[in-house]
């Protein structure tokens, strides 16, 4: 395993580190965030829409959002999809922009989500796990054909636990940022 193997390794990781990351932004904290409806995906058009790319999304108070859609004879759909999300948000609409209220969150949801983050980032960890596993049997199968020496094996062994490890930190340290979020009263 090169240079090259070892950068290709590490923006793998970096991937995985970046999914999460959009994930965990995903998850409900008591302030409204228009990221909260990245996954909301409206049906217009003959098809199925993601919401951001039908309105403009705001976020004017701590505990609002406006969505102003572009096209307004959407609103109705918008609304629609908003109400069947699994947001728990109850939007209202005056014809032209549909407010979200974002409740304050009870100490039991705050637990939940809290329980939610943790599962995203372990499948995070996960995934950065099974890369590495790849690299290391790559590694491993390069020393059994002869291609490089034992003690490059594990030299290289070591620089591939090097980036893993400094990717879970990250995950870590994600984790750690969104559960205080979450717990903020």
């Amino acid at each position: 395993m090169e240079g090259s193997d070892l950068k290709e390794v590490s923006a793998h990781m970096d991937k995985s580190v970046e999914a999460i990351r959009h994930e965990l932004g995903t998850v409900r904290t008591g302030k409204a965030s228009p990221s909260l409806l990245d996954l909301v995906k409206v049906e217009a058009y003959g098809q199925q829409m993601p919401l951001n790319q039908m309105a403009t999304i705001s976020a004017p108070e701590p505990r609002l959002l406006v969505v102003s859609p572009y096209d307004p004879s959407q609103v109705a759909g918008i609304e629609k999809a908003l109400l069947t999300s699994d947001l728990g948000l109850t939007p209202s609409n005056d014809g032209k922009v549909i407010r979200l209220p974002i409740p304050a969150l009870t100490e039991e949801r705050r637990k939940e989500l809290v329980r939610v983050t943790h599962k995203i980032a372990e499948e995070g960890r996960i995934a950065i796990r099974n890369i590495r596993h790849e690299a290391n049997k790559k590694v491993q199968a390069s020393r059994k054909s002869g291609e490089v020496s034992e003690d490059e094996m594990h030299r290289q062994l070591k620089e591939i636990q090097d980036v893993t490890d400094r990717h879970i930190k990250v995950i870590d340290e994600m984790l750690e940022r969104k559960e205080k979020e979450v717990m903020e009263v």
